[in-house]
């Protein structure tokens, strides 16, 4: 089932991906540029403090249209950006305009990196973890490419758990008469979004509760963790925060200790 899954997420997004990367434009050219820069700068900051970004080695997971690659390329970092959708690559590339040549796109699964141990400062992702078949896997992939002492950034939402709980389906029916109400675009109606519905019937997050799920795996992998379940507050858009407000986003921060046991090679 995994593979299967991996060719629709693949094939659904490479139809998705003109239109997510306008989404993704917008943020670029507005003040969710700012905010979320701001939240990305301020982990890494508490984690590498005194160090320039040209000396952390950043890896974002499921770039998607290039968004947190290029905040992190245009601050200084020394990025690395993968996606398992060509055509999302090509669109990240084209997004990052003069910095594309600073950020080194590649083609590749959340779930099965193709680097050595320990070769990143810091590895980074938004709203990708919900829909991987194998959510265990990847987090033990992204550990194992994490150095001593590095910092995973998951920024992530219990997205489609009104598939699956009757109050949770009343608070996304409550959002989209909301938002119809307010006539503003909503962001979870538009054309094949029941695809997406049939693959996160099928995906493992989708009814488990999180970030509490995401704690515990990753605790286990040996890394310290904390959450924060209100940085939604200050980086989603007023649309967002009308669209989404049933979902809200957290955020996940896992260090790993430095001279710990590597869990994550063992597992």
């Amino acid at each position: 089932m995994s593979t299967t899954i991996i060719h629709e997420n693949r094939d659904y997004w490479t139809q998705r991906a003109s239109g997510y990367s306008k989404v993704n434009r917008e943020e670029l050219a507005t003040n969710q540029r700012r905010l979320w820069l701001a939240v990305l700068n301020e982990r890494i900051a508490q984690r590498f403090p005194g160090r320039s970004p040209r000396a952390i080695r950043v890896l974002e997971i499921g770039t998607g249209p290039g968004f947190f690659a290029i905040l992190l390329a245009g601050a200084g970092y020394r990025v690395t950006a993968i996606d398992l959708t060509p055509s999302m690559l090509a669109e990240a590339h084209r997004n990052a305009g003069a910095l594309a040549d600073s950020i080194d796109f590649m083609e590749m699964n959340a779930q099965s990196l193709d680097f050595g141990d320990h070769c990143f400062d810091v590895v980074v992702s938004r709203n990708v973890t919900w829909n991987l078949p194998e959510p265990q896997r990847a987090y033990r992939e992204w550990t194992r490419v994490l150095k001593p002492g590095g910092l995973l950034l998951n920024f992530d939402a219990n997205w489609y758990r009104y598939l699956f709980d009757d109050e949770a389906r009343e608070a996304y029916e409550r959002d989209r008469s909301n938002s119809a109400r307010a006539g503003v675009d909503d962001l979870n109606v538009g054309d094949n979004f029941d695809r997406m519905e049939d693959i996160a019937r099928r995906v493992p997050l989708s009814r488990v509760n999180r970030p509490q799920w995401d704690v515990e795996v990753l605790t286990a992998l040996g890394l310290a963790v904390e959450t924060d379940h209100r940085v939604w507050e200050r980086v989603w858009s007023s649309q967002e925060k009308l669209n989404l407000a049933s979902t809200p986003m957290f955020m996940v921060c896992g260090y790993k200790r430095a001279g710990a046991l590597d869990r994550a090679l063992s597992g």
